[in-house]
């Protein structure tokens, strides 16, 4: 028998739980690493649940940013520097990557506090991440405000891509199992993807 659960009800909530059940009823997400840079060269990485496709022709991807009711320091860099990385988080980094979520004082680099390595690819402005299989490179194009809960929509154009070679098949599909990009539900629980079965474009 199904429950059927009110908006009277979840507001009735403990916090927590709260929090818990409605960041997992979205269903999976990718799990991204952003690294910035900052004015006095400070680097900074943080895992992001909520990078979504924008656009291809040209290639833009967005994030979900929090209020900027307390500092954000991947906000802050973004908007001083204008370039930002997106890494995919592997199954040998999950740990690392979501270690990256806390808070961290602005003098601290989250490369150096979670072990894993910056890296500065082809001249870019923006560290990527090392242990990273796929990583995209972007220029900050423009910020969305929801009014609604203040959060941000962040757009950005990406200018490089770095993935394994002979990883893009010669119809453009990229297997991201094989690449072992990995998936997370709610902010705290991550899985590996499997293949079920690629459909032919459809039609009626």
């Amino acid at each position: 028998m199904a429950r059927i659960i009110t908006s009277t009800e979840i507001q009735e909530w403990d916090k927590y739980y709260r929090i818990n059940i409605l960041n997992k009823l979205s269903g999976f997400k990718s799990a991204s690493l952003i690294g910035t840079l900052g004015k006095e060269e400070r680097t900074n990485l943080a895992i992001f649940n909520s990078v979504m496709h924008i656009g291809a022709s040209p290639y833009y991807l967005g994030f979900i940013l929090r209020p900027t009711t307390v500092d954000r320091h991947t906000y802050i860099n973004i908007k001083e520097t204008n370039h930002y990385t997106i890494n995919h988080v592997t199954s040998t980094i999950y740990q690392q990557a979501h270690q990256t979520s806390a808070k961290y004082i602005d003098e601290v680099s989250e490369f150096d506090a979670c072990k894993l390595t910056p890296s500065y690819i082809d001249g870019f402005k923006a560290p990527f991440v090392e242990e990273s299989v796929v990583k995209l490179g972007l220029e900050f194009v423009e910020e969305q405000l929801i009014r609604c809960n203040q959060t941000r929509l962040i757009i950005g154009k990406v200018t490089k891509i770095i993935l394994p070679e002979n990883s893009i098949e010669s119809n453009g599909d990229i297997r991201l199992d094989h690449l072992d990009s990995t998936i997370v539900n709610g902010l705290d629980t991550y899985y590996k993807a499997y293949f079920l079965e690629k459909l032919e474009f459809a039609r009626p």
